[in-house]
């Protein structure tokens, strides 16, 4: 990895960025076998942080900036930092904390690079399945080096749709909501617990469509670009860029229907 602290090759960071991804998972899965992990709240009762979160990010960083010390990054627990060579790195640590906290396998670590805002590679690596799916812009997405290419159902009653819900309460009420219009509409709903997994799911053909609101950049950014890579609509409802409000990974078969279905009654 010799990547020079300004310029950058794509295949530099992704190897860089798949390396960092399974060291954390390493972290991640050194908690203990037996019990549930010690977790503090955050935002709400519900929004919670471990020191797994924090030692996961903490080498994230440790590596990519020993590697690259002149790139930006922008971690969930460790806020941003700037910096000149137009490329931040966008890291969830720890992408499924309440699944983490009560031994649920479905988490992930998500590490994204961005050019200008507009992401160049996108990794998640799944520790429990030892699964690392991954993106180079333009280049396609890969499962541990083999192709990805989302589902192609013709409707949306065929579709498996996974969604996943916020840890304020208020705004957890209207996506119950939601949810209970939406699945009457689909074969079936399932929540994983986490974005970024889910967002890699409908890129492996695993689910045929995913949307959630209130999610953050960092939950999306890698997860996003696997997605798009792998042949999927992603945006919001209203048809733009995929947002904090919405966002929404499908085959492009689908996409009339499912954001008739998600936009306002």
């Amino acid at each position: 990895m010799n990547a020079s602290h300004s310029a950058f090759d794509r295949r530099e960071l992704i190897e860089l960025a798949v390396f960092a991804a399974r060291e954390a998972g390493e972290i991640l899965l050194s908690a203990p076998a037996d019990g549930p992990v010690q977790a503090r709240t955050k935002a709400s009762p519900t929004d919670l942080v471990t020191a797994y979160d924090r030692r996961s990010e903490d080498r994230i960083v440790e590596l990519l900036t020993a590697h690259r010390p002149d790139d930006g990054i922008l971690g969930e627990e460790g806020g941003e930092r700037p910096g000149t060579s137009g490329l931040r790195w966008v890291i969830d640590p720890l992408d499924g904390t309440g699944n983490f906290v009560s031994r649920n396998p479905a988490f992930v670590v998500s590490i994204a690079a961005e050019l200008e805002g507009a992401g160049v590679v996108g990794v998640v690596h799944d520790p429990s399945r030892r699964e690392t799916f991954s993106a180079v812009r333009g280049e396609g997405a890969r499962l541990d080096g083999r192709p990805l290419r989302v589902d192609t159902p013709t409707t949306l009653r065929q579709a498996l749709l996974s969604t996943g819900f916020s840890s304020d309460p208020a705004v957890r009420t209207q996506q119950a909501a939601l949810a209970a219009r939406v699945i009457t509409h689909v074969r079936d709903i399932r929540s994983s617990g986490s974005a970024a997994m889910d967002l890699c799911w409908v890129a492996a053909g695993r689910l045929g469509a995913y949307y959630e609101g209130d999610t953050r950049h960092w939950d999306r950014a890698a997860g996003a670009l696997i997605a798009s890579e792998a042949g999927a609509w992603v945006g919001d409802a209203d048809g733009g860029p995929a947002s904090d409000r919405m966002v929404i990974a499908c085959s492009p078969a689908l996409v009339g229907e499912l954001r008739a279905l998600l936009g306002p009654e």
